[in-house]
């Protein structure tokens, strides 16, 4: 059965890659394999995978809210945009959660010009500038032109006191995380150039999925007992992450949350987290 990728692109139908995807979510296999068994009977040629997911999601929904959270994960990183704001500050999460110092959205002043930085960590007197590539589209890559530039920033940078977190701070390293991937050209020019790469698939055994599920650093935007507009409520009280809410029930008070409501908010939550 040929299906309609996002790009365009006309591929056959994996049914293995689909099954392989549920049950990452946690549903167990009995329940994988009768969403599969449902969506191959609404099949047809043409057929986009953006469609496949809407159905594949909708039914893990039926089976445990948390499911399909975790289904959605990496639709709700893209969610934290239009304009990436709210990225920076997940990416600081994630490095926080492996005991770095973070500071977001500053400016450093380089030996040419000033500079706008992301997110600025330290780990063991090492500190390093992170910049964030955050795609709306999903089939966007950052090309071999991101790492280039940043290159620049940079060496314009390293080597400077920057009086950030101690007074006489150095940044000696970069990092580029995107939400989505970098052409081949850009990962070979990184890591010629001793650049650290970071996106959704990259790299294979350290990358955005595989950190998210190790430190449970679901965001807000992919829990499926809130509205669009909750979550966006949520991020602008700096609650980015799902587990943040565990400790902070009072943040769902704030944004409106009937009692009840709360109660499956947190629910879903705590199954979400605490999913090995």
């Amino acid at each position: 059965m040929k299906v309609i990728k996002n790009s365009g692109d006309i591929v056959e139908f994996n049914s293995d890659k689909l099954k392989k995807s549920l049950l990452k979510s946690g549903a167990s296999a009995i329940v994988v394999d009768n969403i599969l068994h449902v969506i191959k009977a609404q099949l047809y040629k043409g057929i986009s995978t953006k469609q496949i997911y809407k159905m594949a999601f909708s039914l893990l929904k039926k089976t445990a809210n948390s499911h399909a959270a975790r289904y959605n994960l990496r639709e709700s990183i893209r969610l934290l945009g239009p304009a990436g704001f709210f990225f920076e500050k997940y990416i600081a999460r994630l490095f926080a959660s492996e005991q770095y110092q973070t500071v977001t959205n500053l400016t450093l002043q380089g030996k040419c010009v000033m500079h706008e930085i992301d997110v600025l960590v330290k780990k063991k007197e090492q500190i390093a500038m992170v910049e964030c590539k955050f795609h709306a589209g999903r089939d966007v890559a950052s090309d071999v032109k991101v790492p280039m530039y940043i290159l620049s920033r940079f060496n314009d940078i390293k080597e400077r006191n920057q009086p950030v977190f101690d007074r006489k701070d150095i940044v000696s390293k970069c990092w580029i995380v995107t939400n989505n991937r970098f052409t081949a050209d850009a990962i070979t020019f990184a890591k010629c150039s001793g650049l650290n790469l970071l996106s959704w698939s990259y790299p294979d055994d350290n990358n955005l999925k595989t950190k998210n599920d190790l430190n449970s650093l679901y965001p807000v935007t992919c829990l499926t007992t809130l509205s669009i507009a909750e979550k966006d409520k949520l991020l602008i009280l700096d609650v980015i992450l799902a587990k943040e809410i565990i400790n902070n029930s009072d943040c769902l008070n704030r944004i409106g949350l009937s009692p009840n409501r709360i109660k499956n908010v947190l629910k879903e939550v705590t199954e979400l987290c605490s999913y090995i």
